[in-house]
C-alpha cells in the first residue's frame, strides 16, 4: 500500500483528503494526516479506513523525519514558511513533495538537489498561486501554437462569499487567512506594465485605482493591482508583452470603503499599541484620531475622512460595530492590524450553513495575421459549507490530482517547479472539470494596446 503523507489539515485540506481517501481503494493508498491538533485531523480523516491522523509538530525534528521517511510523497499544506524543513528532509530521504504555496527563495535553492536526486518539488499548485497558472498557460500555448502574438495578458483571482451567503454591506466573507486579506498589498508599491509603460501604485493609493469586470450571471465585480504583476512575465514567456496586469477582485464599492481603515493607519502590522488588551473597539478608533474635548469619535471619524452621514461606506464602518464601547481587545501588544482582524472575524467569518465562492477572470489580448484578437476566460466555483469551501476546493483538488500523478509517474520532470507545463497543466484542468471546475473561453471585441496603430 502507497503511503501519501498531508501535513497540516487546515481549512485548505478538507477537499485534498477526501479526494485521497476517495481514492485510496482503486489506487492503494493510505493517507496519513498529521497535524499538531490531532482532533483536527481526525475530523478530516472521519474513521476511513484507509487513512488515520497523527499528531505532528513540525518543529519536532525527529517526529517530522520519522513521518516523512514512512511515506511514499508528501504533501505541505502548512503555512508557507515552514515548508522549507519539510522540503530539506525530503531531499534527505529521497521523496517527491507538493505545496500549494509561492516557491520561496529557498524553496528555490533546493532546485539543483532535487535535479540531482529525481524529485518532483511542485508548487503554486492550489488556486491562487496554481489555476491562474494552469488555465493561463493553456490559453497561452495555444495562442502561440497558431502563430499569435501576445499583447495583452491581465488575470484576476478572488474569494468572496456567495450570492445566497451574501448578507452584509461589505458583500465580503472571509474565505481564507484573515491576516492575509487586512496586510494585503503593503510592503512595496504595485507595479504593472500598461501599453508599453512601466505603472507603480503605492499603498496608500492603492484602493482608489480600480478596474470594473462583468462575469456572467454573476455581476459585476471591481479589481486592484496585485503587488508584483511582473513576478511571472520570464516564466509564461511573456517578456515582450505590451500590458501585463494582475489583480484582486472584490464586489464593487468593497475597496472605497477599506480604503478608509488604510488611510487611517489601520492596517499597519508595524508597531504595537500600547495597553492594547484593555482597549474598545471604539477605543482603538478613536486612537487614530485628532483630540476634541467636545467632538464624539463619530463625527471626528467623518470629519477627518470626509464621510456624508448618508454615505453607503459610513453604514459599512457602522456595520462592523467599529464605535462599540463594550467590547474589547483583549489583545496583547497588538498591532493596529491585528486589532482591525480581530473587529472584523466578528462580522466577516463563514456560518456552518454558508458559502464561498472563487472567481477568476482572464483576458487574452494577441496579434495574428496583423489582426487584434481578445479571449477572456472566466472561472466561478462555489462552496457547500463552512467545511467544504470552494476555497478548499480549489486549493485542495489541484494539490490531490498532482500528488496522485507525481505518484503514478505521470508527471516525472525533476526539481522545484510550479504548473506551467502541458504535462503538469493538461490533464490536472481536464480532471477539475469533473468537478465544475470549469473555464469558459469567449472571444471579445480587443479593446487594448493595439500595436497595428503605432
Amino acid at each position: 500500500m502507497r503511503k501519501i503523507l498531508v501535513i497540516g489539515s487546515g481549512k485548505s485540506s478538507s477537499y485534498l483528503i477526501k479526494y485521497l481517501l476517495d481514492k485510496s481503494e482503486e489506487e492503494d493508498l493510505h493517507i496519513i494526516v498529521g497535524d499538531i491538533d490531532l482532533r483536527n485531523a481526525q475530523k478530516l480523516i472521519n474513521d476511513h479506513e484507509h487513512g488515520h491522523a497523527i499528531t505532528l509538530d513540525v518543529f519536532n525534528h525527529q517526529s517530522r523525519k520519522q513521518a516523512i521517511e514512512n511515506a511514499d510523497i508528501v504533501v505541505s499544506m502548512l503555512p508557507a514558511r515552514y515548508h522549507i524543513e519539510v522540503a530539506r528532509d525530503c531531499i534527505t530521504l529521497g521523496k517527491n513533495l507538493v505545496t500549494a504555496s509561492y516557491v520561496s527563495k529557498e524553496m528555490e535553492d533546493l532546485d539543483t538537489a532535487a535535479k540531482n536526486k529525481g524529485l518532483v518539488f511542485m508548487n503554486e499548485i492550489g488556486v491562487d498561486p496554481g489555476l491562474d497558472h494552469m488555465s493561463a498557460m493553456k490559453v497561452i500555448d495555444k495562442i502561440r501554437a497558431k502563430g499569435g502574438k501576445m499583447v495583452l495578458f491581465e488575470s484576476f483571482a478572488g474569494g468572496l462569499v456567495a450570492p445566497e451567503s451574501d448578507n452584509n454591506l461589505w458583500n465580503y466573507k472571509f474565505t481564507w487567512n484573515p491576516r492575509n486579506v487586512v496586510v494585503a498589498g503593503q510592503g512595496s508599491a504595485a507595479k504593472f506594465i500598461q501599453e508599453g509603460n512601466y505603472k507603480y501604485i503605492p499603498y496608500h493609493r492603492l484602493f482608489r485605482r480600480t478596474e470594473f469586470l462583468e462575469v456572467d450571471g454573476y455581476g459585476r465585480f471591481e479589481a486592484y493591482a496585485n503587488r508584483d504583476s511582473l513576478k511571472y512575465q520570464s516564466a509564461y514567456g511573456l517578456d515582450e508583452i505590451k500590458t501585463l496586469y494582475r489583480g484582486t477582485m472584490r464586489r464593487v464599492g468593497f475597496s472605497r470603503a477599506w480604503n478608509i481603515f488604510v488611510q487611517l493607519g489601520m492596517t499597519d502590522d508595524s508597531y504595537t499599541i500600547e495597553d492594547s488588551e484593555n482597549m474598545s473597539y471604539r477605543d482603538f478608533v478613536n486612537a487614530f484620531l485628532p483630540y476634541s474635548h467636545t467632538d464624539s469619535v463619530e463625527l471626528k471619524f467623518r470629519l477627518s475622512l470626509k464621510i456624508d452621514q448618508d454615505d453607503i461606506v459610513w453604514e459599512k464602518l457602522e456595520e462592523l460595530d467599529l464605535f462599540n464601547s463594550k467590547k474589547m481587545v483583549e489583545l496583547k501588544k497588538a498591532t493596529p492590524a491585528e486589532i482591525l482582524q480581530k473587529i472584523l472575524m466578528d462580522s466577516w467569518m463563514l456560518e456552518e450553513h454558508e458559502k464561498d465562492m472563487i472567481v477568476m477572470y482572464h483576458k487574452f489580448g494577441y496579434k495574428l495575421n496583423d489582426k487584434m484578437y481578445q479571449i477572456d476566460a472566466t472561472m466561478v466555483t462555489m462552496g457547500e459549507d463552512q467545511t467544504y469551501t470552494a476555497m478548499a476546493k480549489t486549493v485542495g483538488l489541484p494539490v490531490a490530482i498532482a500528488t496522485l500523478a507525481i505518484l503514478n509517474e505521470k508527471i516525472t520532470t525533476p526539481g522545484v517547479q510550479i504548473p506551467i507545463t502541458k504535462e503538469v497543466y493538461g490533464p490536472i484542468l481536464k480532471e477539475l472539470e469533473d468537478f465544475d471546475i470549469i473555464f469558459t473561453e469567449k472571444e471579445v471585441p480587443y479593446l487594448g494596446y493595439n500595436p497595428l496603430n503605432v
